[in-house]
C-alpha cells in the first residue's frame, strides 16, 4: 500500500507554482504572502533561502517524525507571529487563522493528488483513503488540529468544493503570481525557462485558477500537456526511491543537521 511519501517524487516540483497559485487564491493567504514583513522568506529577495524553507516543510510533513514537525512548528511560529493584516490590508489575516491554514493544507493534499495521479500508478480506493489521512500532516505540522481536518475523502471534496466558492484573485494578487510563474525572481533564467514554466503551471491549475489567473488553455494545450507528463511519468516510474524523493530527502537530512547544531531551521 502506498504511504504518503511514496508520492513524494521530485517531478511533482512542476507543479509547485500551481499549488501556490491555489493556496493564494484565497484573499487572505495571498495578501498576507504578497504584504508579508518577514523578508527574509520573500521569494523574490531570497528565493533559494524561501524554497528551501517550503520544500523542507514538505519534507518534515511528509517524511519527518513528529518531534522533528514539532520543532518545525516552533520555527515557523516565531516567522508566522509577524505576518498579520494591518489596518491598509484590504482584507484581515493572520498567520496563525486555523482556517486558512486548513485552505493551505487542503491545497497541498490536492497537489500532492494530482502528482500521484500523473506519476504514480492507479490507487484502489483503499490505498487513496490511506494517502488522504497521510495527507492530514500538512495542516497538523502547523496549528490545524487533527479533529479540523475532514474525516474522509468524500468530506474533504464537500470541503473543497464550497471553499472554492471563497476563491478570488484580484489585480494585485494576479500581478504578484503572474511573476512568480514567468519566474522574474530568477532573472538570469525566466527568458530561457519561463515558456515551459508557464506552460506546466497553467496544464496543473485546475480550470477555475486558470480563469482567475486569465491564463489561456485550449485543447491543443492538453493534449500537448497529457503526452508530456506521460513522458515524464515513464521516467519517475524507473527511477530509484532516493531520486524519486529528491530533493526532499535532501532538506530533511539539512533539518536534522540543523537540529543536532542547534541552528534556525528557518
Amino acid at each position: 500500500m502506498p504511504e504518503l511519501e511514496d508520492a513524494v517524487l521530485g517531478a511533482g516540483l512542476m507543479a509547485g507554482t500551481a499549488n501556490v497559485i491555489m493556496q493564494l487564491g484565497r484573499p487572505g493567504v495571498g495578501y498576507g504572502v504578497a504584504e508579508s514583513r518577514v523578508h527574509s522568506g520573500n521569494v523574490f529577495q531570497h528565493p533559494v533561502k524561501r524554497t528551501r524553507t517550503t520544500l523542507t516543510y514538505l519534507a518534515v510533513a511528509t517524511l519527518g517524525t513528529d518531534e522533528e514537525r514539532r520543532a518545525y512548528r516552533r520555527g515557523v511560529n516565531r516567522s508566522h507571529a509577524q505576518v498579520r493584516s494591518t489596518g491598509s490590508s484590504p482584507v484581515r489575516y493572520n498567520a496563525f487563522d486555523e482556517d486558512l491554514q486548513l485552505w493551505v493544507a487542503a491545497c497541498l493534499y490536492k497537489g500532492f493528488e494530482d502528482t500521484y495521479t500523473v506519476f504514480g500508478e492507479p490507487l484502489d480506493d483503499e490505498s487513496a483513503d490511506a494517502l488522504y489521512r497521510g495527507a492530514a500532516t500538512f495542516g497538523t505540522t502547523l496549528q490545524v488540529r487533527p479533529g479540523s481536518w475532514p474525516a474522509d475523502r468524500a468530506a474533504f471534496t464537500e470541503y473543497w468544493e464550497k471553499s472554492l466558492d471563497r476563491v478570488d484573485i484580484d489585480d494585485r494578487i494576479r500581478a504578484y503570481l503572474t511573476d512568480l510563474v514567468e519566474l522574474r525572481f530568477l532573472p538570469r533564467f525566466a527568458r530561457v525557462f519561463a515558456p515551459y514554466h508557464r506552460f506546466v503551471t497553467t496544464g496543473f491549475l485546475p480550470r477555475r485558477f486558470r480563469e482567475e489567473m486569465r491564463l489561456p488553455w485550449t485543447a491543443r494545450d492538453q493534449r500537448r500537456f497529457d503526452a508530456l507528463m506521460r513522458a515524464f511519468a515513464v521516467v519517475v516510474r524507473f527511477s530509484p526511491k532516493p531520486l524519486r524523493r529528491f530533493p526532499y530527502n535532501l532538506c530533511l537530512w539539512d533539518l536534522r543537521r540543523r537540529l543536532a547544531a542547534g541552528r534556525p531551521l528557518v
